[in-house]
């Protein structure tokens, strides 16, 4: 392939600029052909009006994360899913390179490779639902434990499995009820008692989310059936309206059968035991379908599960916050640079930004 000696700072064929930088770093010929190619074929799918997202020929350098998402779905069923993953990987570098060197303003493959971490369908084309719309699905669900799981969900971003190994030492409400109810005095274990986790001391209405519990470990006395995929420890800031419906689930609690305490437990079959995820997917699809939400067969382009509640929260508070590092701390998918900055500041950084720019889900 024939590349320019000299390539320009905005070069008009960003994917030779790349080649000719990997020549430079050591990138042996059989690599450089490889990465051309499939730099290539994106290109191509950028360029095919009919094909990609916005419907007419995008220059690479313009190409948002849901043209690179467009284009990773487009490959399913035509090469394995491996395949798939080196392929991301490669546009990936592509566009972090690019970025550091100034060519491109961003890399849209960041949030792609986040998202791709996560074991649903990534149809670029899923549904895309307003807070006002979200805001009436909530106003439907009746049930304390239901309203305070899928409330928890859109709040904080946390996976399914995240939010059933909660305990109750790992939520904090300065609520007397609550604290008199779940605290020591009200007969509960010290260690387990209300907002105990250390991780608390000093951060007043906050959720604590560990990355340690994983699928058959013993947390608390108890052996978890579901992993927390979480990168990092994270504390979340628990708003007013998260706050409401914690405490009126908790006013109305079964004892929990578990000595560690969940913070969610069935009120329907196995009466007292830790929620599972696939309960919790059955009571969303079950309100999801009553409002339009949930068709057998639909995929995750259509259905609202609980995999879209942290679609939600990430799409609509990202656009509120302007601010990735915030959202991705949140998230649990955060590098040791960005989780010292947000925990080292964290009354100052998050809580503040949260609490301005978290959405409304009641009227």
């Amino acid at each position: 392939m024939a590349t320019n000696a000299a390539a320009p700072d905005d070069p008009d064929d960003p994917v030779a600029y790349f080649i000719e930088d990997l020549t430079y770093h050591g990138k042996t010929e059989r690599t450089r052909a490889f990465y051309e190619r499939v730099l290539r074929r994106f290109e191509a799918f950028l360029a095919d009006a009919e094909r990609n997202p916005a419907g007419r020929s995008v220059a690479p350098g313009e190409a948002t994360h849901r043209d690179c998402m467009a284009w990773i779905h487009s490959l399913r069923g035509a090469v394995a899913e491996s395949t798939i993953a080196t392929y991301a990987a490669y546009l990936h570098r592509f566009y972090a390179y690019m970025t550091q060197v100034g060519v491109f303003d961003s890399n849209p493959m960041a949030l792609v490779m986040e998202e791709m971490d996560e074991s649903i369908n990534k149809d670029p084309t899923r549904r895309e639902i307003d807070v006002p719309s979200m805001r009436a699905f909530v106003a439907e669900i009746p049930h304390p434990l239901d309203r305070a799981v899928v409330v928890t969900l859109l709040k904080t971003g946390m996976r399914v499995g995240e939010l059933c190994n909660l305990d109750l030492r790992d939520v904090r409400l300065a609520d007397e009820r609550v604290e008199r109810a779940y605290g020591p005095d009200g007969g509960v274990a010290p260690a387990v008692a209300l907002g105990r986790h250390p991780q608390l001391d000093g951060r007043p209405d906050s959720l604590y989310v560990s990355p340690d519990p994983t699928r058959g470990a013993v947390v608390n006395g108890e052996r978890r059936t579901a992993s927390n995929k979480r990168k990092r420890a994270t504390v979340i800031p628990v708003d007013a309206e998260l706050k409401r419906a914690l405490v009126r689930w908790l006013a109305v609690r079964p004892d929990a059968a578990s000595p560690a305490e969940p913070l969610f437990v069935a009120t329907r079959d196995g009466w007292g035991e830790r929620l599972t995820p696939e309960s919790v997917r059955h009571a969303v699809e079950g309100y999801a379908r009553e409002f339009g939400w949930y068709r057998t067969g639909g995929g995750a382009e259509e259905n609202v599960t609980p995999h879209y509640f942290r679609h939600f929260f990430t799409t609509h508070l990202r656009d509120r916050t302007g601010d990735r590092g915030i959202v991705k701390y949140l998230r649990g998918d955060v590098a040791e640079d960005i989780i010292d900055t947000y925990t080292h500041n964290w009354g100052d950084n998050v809580r503040e930004t949260y609490e301005a720019n978290i959405y409304s889900l009641f009227d």
